[in-house]
């Protein structure tokens, strides 16, 4: 299954999106299951559901942490490098669906930013552009990840 199906599936079988995009690139990150599920939760909806930064791009962004980030070493250089990668990805998104803001992306969507997680439903997922911003987002950074040569086509 494409990585941008898979981040789709997980959402749609009631993940996060922020979990659903970091859980489809799990094989590259070595994160087990349980601490990937774990590290991934708060970020959903646009933090916990403050409708900031959208989940998807969250999730996108802590693969790249995973993948390009040097913890052993954490130079100033290191992290403007990263911080290029994430502005990158950030602004691939935000070409592809106007925004990275998660209350800008659901626009016309009853949602609020109460703490309460919604009942996921037939009715929240036909509502939602969340599941294609999943895929979205795994798409990105999978082509991404084919620029850099860490995956292979």
């Amino acid at each position: 299954m494409q990585r941008a199906e898979l981040a789709r599936t997980y959402f749609k079988s009631g993940l996060n999106c922020a979990q659903s995009v970091f859980l489809a690139f799990r094989d590259l990150t070595g994160v087990d299951e349980r601490t990937a599920l774990k590290i991934s939760a708060p970020f959903g909806g646009g933090v916990g559901r403050m409708r900031e930064v959208c989940g998807c791009v969250s999730g996108m962004l802590m693969t790249v942490g995973m993948l390009f980030y040097n913890a052993d070493n954490p130079t100033t250089a290191e992290k403007s490098a990263l911080y290029a990668i994430e502005q990158e990805l950030a602004a691939r998104f935000r070409e592809k669906n106007g925004s990275i803001v998660c209350r800008e992306l659901l626009r016309g969507v009853t949602s609020d930013a109460s703490p309460r997680a919604e009942d996921r439903t037939e009715t929240y997922y036909r509502k939602r552009p969340c599941a294609d911003l999943c895929a979205d987002a795994a798409e990105i950074l999978e082509a991404f990840l084919k620029e850099k040569g860490i995956l292979k086509d």
